[in-house]
């Protein structure tokens, strides 16, 4: 059994954005896991309470944003009694290197884990050329 002090929870974290925002609310870091093999590179972000109409993943210029809007939970004339995860918008960015294939890059968002697939360029396999005559 792993000791209490090697498994600490951490909270949903609230971010300072660089710009203002055009909507009211907290924006959150999303947390995430980097998985890389050989071929790929796999990020799996937690953003619980985003659906796929309400993500939205952008690259450019090498660096890929994640953004997405929590839908509130409760209609007009409801009121929370517990609550799972607070209303926000998630946002992060990473900085892609000339490793990551990016036409080739999937996404997947099933269960508010968003899991982004990384393949990497491949690389020139050794090969003899037939030299023909002319």
């Amino acid at each position: 059994m792993a000791d209490s002090k090697e498994l600490k929870v951490k909270e949903k974290q609230e971010v300072s954005a660089p710009a203002e925002h055009t909507t009211p609310g907290p924006v959150f870091t999303p947390a995430v896991d980097i998985f890389e093999t050989e071929k790929d590179i796999t990020l799996l972000a937690d953003m619980p309470g985003v659906t796929p109409e309400r993500l939205s993943i952008d690259l450019r210029d090498d660096t890929l944003t994640l953004t997405g809007d929590i839908e509130p939970f409760e209609g007009p004339n409801e009121q929370d009694i517990v609550v799972e995860y607070e209303v926000g918008k998630y946002f992060r960015q990473f900085t892609l290197s000339e490793v990551i294939d990016q036409e080739k890059i999937e996404a997947t968002l099933n269960d508010g884990v968003l899991r982004l697939n990384l393949p990497k360029v491949a690389k020139a396999k050794p090969r003899k050329i037939t030299v023909q005559a002319a």
